[in-house]
């Protein structure tokens, strides 16, 4: 596990912390790879989360969710303790059998479901209800 201190920062409502180059070199070392979302975990202040790196306007950040760490959008500029590493645990979502049993019914919703990005269909597949 990698560990850093950052300056917890925002870009438009989402507070994120930048990773040092050579903690991201270890994490691309790691993943086998240095594009996409990159799932990572570790602790926040000793709090532990899993979360996603990702590269926003040519940077890569890990954004801090208020799961993360309590309050983060009023942390803004403060200091943060950071354990970070790649994680090697398989993330599925399984869609929920409604979703599955709907998409079957309708063939139109299935074709638009289908040509949604990938995070659109596990968005959809996580909060989908009837």
């Amino acid at each position: 596990m990698q560990k850093f201190k950052a300056t917890l920062e925002i870009i438009g409502i989402n507070p994120f912390v930048f990773v040092p180059q050579q903690i991201l070199n270890v994490i691309f070392m790691q993943a086998k790879r240095n594009k996409g979302p990159i799932p990572v975990c570790g602790a926040i202040n000793g709090k532990k989360y899993k979360q996603t790196l990702v590269k926003y306007s040519g940077e890569w950040r890990l954004y801090i969710n208020t799961t993360m760490l309590p309050n983060s959008p009023k942390k803004i500029s403060e200091n943060i303790e950071v354990a970070i590493q790649f994680d090697t645990k398989v993330r599925t979502v399984i869609p929920h059998p409604k979703l599955v049993t709907a998409l079957k019914k309708h063939k139109d919703a299935k074709k638009i479901f289908d040509n949604l990005p990938r995070p659109g269909q596990k968005k959809s597949s996580a909060t989908f209800q009837i």
